[in-house]
């Protein structure tokens, strides 16, 4: 028995899944996904064989040319799931699994239509990031492995099935539906398989994009994100052709807990990026960089997830600085080291979960998910990067991405390539110190620019009297706005967030990013004119980026605990279950 991946049951000794077919019903009136999941392996094999799962309602397991396979729930547990035990005989190629998924399961968000753009439909959505694609099918979820992948989805008309896949058409499916079919060709780990079944329209961006949207969103979504086409050539020349033939978007309703999700082909974003002003564009560049780091180039396990998100951040801001230059490009890495202290404040300075390299055998990754592989990954590329000169490190990326192209890898490997290609710079930068030793070490690199040493001026200056004259922030970037209110004392007096509303109209902001960091602040303060608008916030955004400040600052003021409760309380259920839970958290933190 080798089990390499602390959060899944496969074991490397028994056969490996390379191609799932899948063929699928979904029914909205019971919050049913059914079908059957069938799994060619990589050679034929016999034995036991060991799959993830959780709360999936299997009827029947056959071999692919018919015999019956035994099985059972072998084990569980709370953060693994179902031990889901086959017991292959001999020869056996590939496994067909007759299945159910729970209408509970936290891979799939259930939308009624009153939760919808349009109000007239309903809309499932999947996110099987980290380790939620068991929840939708038996397979072996872990990111080491991966999987090419074909399907049938049979919808509701006149709905419409999309993947991260190829669309190969739908047909009549009789009983007024119709059944979508798809292909994925290259090889995935289980986390990025993704689906969505709305009522959506879609737009040309370019020659390889599209956004898909629901009808109501899709004309503003298109121009918030034409210039798609323009940055994928730029990462393009930045990392190499793009592999995965298609960079469509799909913008999804409210609920959609995070900012995007990298699935190949088909990016879901949240609809809070559209700010009517194109300035949120970077969370694309993050969703586009995953294409090569991270999609491409994966981490093998979640203990080295920092290999996916902190080569991403750096790609991102690469991207973001061929497109916009270095000043813009320092204005987010300056915002994201204010996310990654706050978060290393949370954590505690001696946290295993500080560091790059984590051990989280018996811990979900969501229950301690943060920036630290996102930013302290960024700080330690870019450390590596200075040490050695752009020049030497763009080719030492580019061999990198090259060498390990649709492989999944672990720390390991990536610092043995890293000795291999670059001798010597690992112990130079004091490497064991950012890989495994907590917190942020005292070479981490920092960014200097005009406009950011202004920007960080004024918000020191405010415990001084000191006030930004209207004038001179009236062309202010929506960043420097952020790096403003994030330098800004906390709490405000009541008489501070006054000043701050009336002469800025910070609470009728657009831009998401602007407005959650002032409610945020607001709410810590006790500055009640804004919690009307913060109760619009909560009950028509599901983005856990924006549920978990607001809901924390108004659990800091004994005032505010009643409003928060009585706000989740009436739009919980609007919420996925991963955001659900993790403001019911924030509550059980609280003791309320």
């Amino acid at each position: 028995m080798s089990r390499f991946d602390p959060h899944s049951w496969t074991d490397d000794t028994q056969p490996v899944t390379r191609h799932l077919d899948l063929d699928w019903r979904v029914d909205f009136s019971r919050r049913r996904l059914a079908g059957r999941a069938a799994l060619t392996f990589t050679e034929p094999g016999d034995g036991p064989l060991d799959l993830d799962a959780r709360g999936l309602e299997i009827t029947a397991v056959r071999t692919a040319d018919g015999r019956d396979v035994p099985w059972r729930v072998a084990e569980s547990e709370s953060v693994r799931g179902d031990r889901l035990r086959l017991d292959l005989p001999a020869d056996t190629a590939g496994v067909v699994v007759e299945y159910a998924a729970s209408p509970e399961a936290l891979a799939l968000g259930w939308l009624e239509p009153v939760q919808t753009a349009g109000k007239q439909h309903p809309f499932l959505f999947s996110q099987c990031q980290p380790i939620h694609a068991r929840t939708l099918l038996p397979c072996q979820d872990t990111p080491r492995y991966r999987v090419t992948y074909t399907a049938r989805v049979t919808v509701p008309q006149p709905l419409r099935a999309v993947m991260s896949a190829a669309d190969e058409g739908c047909e009549a499916a009789g009983d007024g539906e119709q059944t979508w079919r798809f292909r994925m060709p290259q090889p995935i780990p289980t986390y990025l398989l993704a689906l969505a079944v709305g009522r959506l329209a879609d737009a040309e961006l370019g020659p390889r994009s599209r956004v898909f949207a629901e009808p109501e969103t899709v004309e503003k979504a298109a121009w918030e994100f034409a210039e798609v086409d323009h940055m994928l050539r730029q990462a393009e020349a930045l990392f190499g052709p793009y592999a995965w033939d298609r960079f469509d978007l799909l913008v999804m309703p409210p609920a959609f807990p995070y900012g995007g999700m990298e699935n190949p082909r088909l990016t879901f974003l949240t609809p809070t990026l559209i700010a009517g002003d194109r300035s949120l564009a970077n969370v694309v560049a993050h969703e586009l960089a995953h294409s090569w780091t991270g999609n491409l180039v994966t981490n093998a396990t979640m203990n080295d997830f920092w290999l996916n998100e902190g080569f991403t951040v750096y790609a991102e801001r690469r991207i973001i600085e061929a497109l916009h230059g270095p000043e813009v490009m320092a204005l987010h890495a300056a915002i994201g080291r204010n996310g990654l202290e706050r978060h290393l404040a949370d954590f505690g300075p001696d946290s295993p979960f500080t560091r790059l390299r984590t051990d989280l055998a018996g811990v979900d990754p969501d229950a301690v998910y943060s920036l630290v592989p996102y930013e302290k990954g960024f700080l330690f590329v870019v450390l590596l990067e200075r040490h050695v000169g752009r020049e030497r490190w763009d080719a030492f990326l580019r061999d990198y991405i090259d060498t390990f192209r649709f492989r999944s890898i672990t720390t390991d490997e990536f610092l043995a390539f890293l000795e291999e290609k670059l001798p010597g710079v690992y112990a130079a930068v004091d490497g064991p110190a950012w890989v495994d030793g907590p917190g942020l070490p005292d070479n981490a690199p920092r960014f200097v620019s005009e406009r950011l040493e202004r920007v960080q001026r004024l918000a020191a200056g405010w415990e001084r009297g000191e006030r930004p004259d209207p004038d001179t922030v009236r062309d202010w970037l929506p960043e420097e706005w952020q790096i403003f209110l994030q330098g800004l004392p906390r709490p405000l007096p009541e008489a501070d967030c006054a000043w701050l509303d009336t002469t800025f109209h910070l609470t009728d902001s657009g831009n998401n990013e602007i407005l959650v960091e002032w409610l945020a602040i607001a709410a810590a303060s006790g500055y009640a004119p804004v919690l009307p608008r913060i109760r619009e916030i909560l009950s028509t955004v599901g983005r856990m980026k924006y549920l978990k400040p607001l809901y924390k600052a108004l659990l800091s003021r004994p005032e505010t605990r009643d409003f928060a409760r009585e706000v989740f309380e009436s739009v919980k259920e609007s919420y996925h279950p991963l955001s659900r839970g993790a403001v019911a958290g924030l509550f059980e933190d609280t003791g309320d």
